[in-house]
């Protein structure tokens, strides 16, 4: 008689990757790091730059491209919506191509309406990037022993962002059972509404029993806590941190050479 062994560990786990290996509170800091500058810049240059390097990184993230565009569907979607807002309604500039009422198309929408597609790609490739494969339980690790956060507000996040799988796995058992009850064929937006109202609920009764079950088991207490893993910053974090800052500087200095640097609201 055959008998089969049940996959190890080792087995089930997915391949570490370079980024695993950075601390999450350094990718915290790396994610600000990235960020504050194209908020307060607009030009396609800067933020082309930007992705470009950005997406140089994603062999190190350990992601599969397919996960990837999924994870990444919600930037893809929402950049050109902005982009082409932008378009419309921007403030005039330069030649004008078409116009109707409020809406204007010239040069300077334009390169408004580039800049800010390119730049919310921007913005949403490195979060995706490095924070794809971060375990939650590391991430309040970091941030209570690195970042110094109060321990009742990490394990609110940790404990809030656990929740996230169960929310997914209840729209799933909704669709279905609604589909078993002949209930989910037609009228798209009155199940999305009556779907979300039902997962709402469910949001607020878990999180209330929660909520409870934690206060009872003493983590709403002030004393001081301590922690099963300790968490630690190395050379890694270091490198990290040091790209990121060139990957801002080079794509900022690329675009004052260039010429297109401006500040939002110029």
């Amino acid at each position: 008689m055959t008998t089969f062994a049940p996959p190890s560990v080792e087995q089930s786990a997915p391949p570490a990757a370079p980024l695993d290996r950075v601390n999450p509170v350094t990718k915290v800091v790396a994610v600000l790091i990235l960020s504050i500058p194209l908020l307060l810049t607009i030009d396609w240059v800067s933020a082309s730059v930007a992705v470009l390097l950005e997406a140089a990184l994603f062999p190190l993230a350990g992601l599969r491209l397919v996960a990837f565009l999924k994870r990444a569907a919600p930037v893809l979607i929402f950049a050109p919506i902005g982009g082409v807002s932008m378009l419309l309604y921007a403030k005039p500039g330069g030649a004008e191509y078409w116009s109707l009422g409020f809406m204007q198309v010239t040069d300077n929408s334009i390169q408004l309406a580039v800049a800010v597609t390119i730049r919310v790609l921007a913005l949403g490739l490195p979060t995706i990037l490095l924070f794809a494969r971060v375990d939650p339980t590391d991430l309040a690790d970091g941030l209570s022993q690195i970042a110094k956060l109060p321990s009742r507000f990490v394990l609110g996040i940790l404990a809030g962002a656990r929740m996230l799988g169960l929310f997914i796995e209840d729209w799933r058992s909704m669709a279905l059972a609604r589909r078993a009850r002949g209930l989910g064929d037609r009228g798209v937006l009155r199940r999305f509404a009556s779907m979300a109202f039902v997962l709402l609920v469910f949001a607020i009764r878990r999180g209330s029993k929660l909520a409870t079950a934690m206060e009872a088991r003493g983590f709403g207490s002030p004393i001081t806590r301590t922690w099963a893993r300790p968490s630690r910053l190395g050379w890694i974090d270091a490198v990290a941190l040091a790209a990121t800052i060139a990957i801002m500087g080079i794509a900022l200095t690329a675009a004052v050479v260039a010429g297109t640097f401006r500040f939002v609201g110029q």
